[in-house]
């Protein structure tokens, strides 16, 4: 097939285009390079089936394709919070565009969400059928607000018009190719670690949230959008819960080193609690994580050796 990615030059992205590839996919790769990386996909450039595009979603574009992933849109804190009008026209406008495509060449398109859609949830873990808990005016709103109106988006087009929709809502994704300074958590303290500085915990470190390593997350995309019996929203993510303080020292230990692990104050915001209720995933796409956190950060923290 032919199969256009947006955001294919990021962390989630660029790991996609290698598996799309693997399978014999021609692919194209769309990317404005505000937080994807040209060094992410530069094993792919020259690639006979491979193309990239330098191109921001929320200007229309028009490709003749089977297949559409929309990635596209920072998913960190820092980067998202740098431009957050930019940040919410990049959700919607880029919903639109990806849909609109959909329904000129009969393709079948799939919208990258986020657990953010459930804010700082009441329910725990979450399943698919809990609403959230969102503030629509704070500082993390122009993500958290754009996607659910992403998701809106896509179900409209969906309902009205017979659009070929997948949804997924991907909870905390690590690996290579994450972004040294994307402000993460897993990039953060194995940077923290790796430089020797102090690991920062904010607040006193209870909160949780739970790590799925990337391989894992690509596997349920690639399933999820292969198949016919749900069109979503699908969580996909790893339902181990972790504190941040066991983060932390799962860190230092595999690093080593003198850092020690200091406390600040907690963001405006932020979730004290993250899990995913997989249940739809087992049940439509025969799929759970495989890689075990101790396992997966080793690999991670071994990239982030290369890159600093």
């Amino acid at each position: 097939m032919r199969i256009l990615v947006t955001g294919g030059a990021g962390f989630l992205g660029s790991h996609l285009c290698d598996r799309l590839m693997d399978q014999g996919h021609d692919v194209l790769c769309l990317d404005n390079l505000f937080t994807g990386r040209k060094s992410n996909i530069e094993h792919l450039l020259g690639h006979p089936r491979f193309e990239l595009i330098r191109h921001d979603v929320i200007d229309p574009f028009k490709f003749e394709v089977d297949r559409i992933y929309n990635l596209a849109c920072p998913a960190s804190p820092p980067h998202y919070q740098y431009n957050p009008i930019k940040t919410t026209k990049t959700s919607v406008m880029g919903a639109i565009n990806c849909l609109g495509l959909a329904k000129r060449v009969h393709a079948r398109v799939f919208q990258a969400s986020t657990s953010e859609v459930y804010g700082d949830p009441a329910v725990h873990p979450q399943p698919e059928s809990y609403w959230g808990n969102v503030n629509p005016i704070g500082r993390r709103s122009c993500y958290d607000e754009g996607k659910r109106c992403a998701e809106t988006l896509f179900f409209d087009y969906h309902r009205e018009n017979g659009v070929d929709i997948r949804v997924v809502r991907i909870f905390n994704t690590y690996g290579p190719r994450m972004n040294p300074d994307d402000g993460r958590v897993v990039s953060n303290f194995i940077v923290q670690a790796l430089r020797g500085e102090d690991i920062t915990v904010y607040g006193d470190g209870s909160q949780t949230r739970s790590f799925c390593y990337v391989d894992d997350l690509v596997e349920g995309f690639l399933r999820l959008m292969e198949q016919t019996a749900t069109v979503g929203p699908v969580n996909i993510g790893n339902p181990g819960e972790f504190t941040m303080l066991e983060l932390a020292e799962l860190v230092l230990g595999k690093v080593g080193g003198r850092s020690k692990i200091v406390h600040r104050e907690l963001p405006a915001d932020d979730p004290r609690q993250r899990q995913p209720d997989i249940t739809l995933a087992r049940k439509y796409l025969d799929w759970e994580p495989t890689v075990p956190l101790d396992e997966g950060i080793g690999k991670t923290i071994e990239y982030f050796r290369g890159q600093i």
